[in-house]
C-alpha cells in the first residue's frame, strides 16, 4: 500500500456506510457515516473510493445480471452465492418513501417485485437482500448522476471477488457467516489474507464501531486494497472495458 493518494473501501452497514480510509504514508483509520454525501464530504477530492454496491443500473434486467455478475460467480467457487443480480432502475425507484411498520416494508417489497417482474427476461421478482440495500445502492446512484467528476474516482467492487483476486485468483474456503451468524473460521482466513496485503491484526482486532458489523469492517478493509490496486493500475474490471448505464455511467465490478 503505497499509493499517493487517499484510498477508501467502503461497505454499507446498519448505521449507514462503514469506511477504511489510508492517507499517504499513515495507517488506516475507520469511521462510521450516515450518508455517502457525508462520506465524501469527509474525504480529499482526489481520493480513490471502492465500494461493495452496485454502481451503474439497467433499464432492463436480463438473466445473470448486469453483466459483471455473471463473469466473477465462476471466479468464487462455493463463495458465488454472495454476487446477486441487480434488477432494473425503475425496480429501484419503485418505492422510495422511509418505512415505519414492518408491514409497510413487506408492501414496497411486493410493489418492487411486480415492477421487477415487468422489466426483466424472464420474468423475475426481487429477493428481500436484494431490496434491503435498495436506499443504498439509490444513495450512490444519485449522487453519480448529479456530479459526473466522481465517475472516475467511486468504483464498484464486491468483497469475495476482492478477496479472492488478493488470494491469487483462488477463492475463499471457507464462508464468513454461516446461517446468519459470523464464521469465526471464516473470519479468520480473510483477516489471514488482509495481513499478507499490509494490514496489521491489532487494526482487524479492534473493535467495530458502533452501527457496522465485524464482517462490515472486513469487507471495508478488502475494499480499500482494491482501491489502492486501481490507483495503481493493477486493478482489473469485470468486464474489461466496463459497460455503460443510461446515464453513462460505468458498470463493472472491479478487483
Amino acid at each position: 500500500m503505497t499509493s499517493k493518494v487517499a484510498l477508501v473501501g467502503v461497505d454499507g452497514c446498519k448505521a449507514g456506510w462503514i469506511a477504511v480510509r489510508r492517507d499517504p504514508g499513515a495507517a488506516p483509520s475507520i469511521n462510521v457515516f450516515v450518508s455517502f454525501a457525508a462520506l465524501l464530504a469527509a474525504i480529499p477530492d482526489g481520493a480513490i473510493v471502492a465500494v461493495d454496491m452496485p454502481i451503474g443500473l439497467p433499464e432492463f434486467s436480463s438473466k445473470g445480471g448486469r453483466g459483471p455478475e455473471a463473469l466473477v460467480r465462476p471466479l468464487l467457487g462455493a463463495r458465488q452465492s454472495s454476487v446477486f443480480s441487480i434488477p432494473s432502475r425503475a425496480t429501484l425507484y419503485a418505492d422510495t418513501q422511509d418505512f415505519t411498520t414492518v408491514e409497510a416494508w413487506y408492501a414496497a417489497h411486493r410493489r418492487a417485485s411486480e415492477v421487477a417482474r415487468t422489466t426483466s427476461d424472464p420474468p423475475r421478482g426481487v429477493s428481500i437482500q436484494a431490496f434491503g440495500i435498495f436506499s443504498k445502492i439509490r444513495e450512490i446512484d444519485t449522487l453519480l448522476i448529479a456530479r459526473p467528476d466522481l465517475r472516475g474516482r467511486v468504483f464498484e467492487s464486491h468483497p469475495e471477488v476482492a478477496f479472492c483476486r488478493l488470494n491469487g485468483d483462488q477463492a475463499m474456503l471457507l464462508p464468513k457467516k454461516i446461517k446468519g451468524g459470523i464464521n469465526p473460521a471464516g473470519m479468520a482466513e480473510r483477516k489471514a489474507l488482509l495481513c499478507r496485503h499490509g494490514y496489521e491484526m491489532g487494526f482487524l482486532d479492534q473493535p467495530t464501531p458502533r452501527g457496522a458489523a465485524a464482517d462490515d469492517f472486513l469487507d471495508a478493509a478488502a475494499m480499500m486494497l482494491v482501491a489502492d490496486r486501481i490507483a495503481g493500475g493493477k486493478a482489473r474490471p469485470f468486464p474489461d472495458p466496463p459497460l455503460v448505464d443510461g446515464f453513462g455511467i460505468p458498470v463493472a465490478i472491479w478487483a
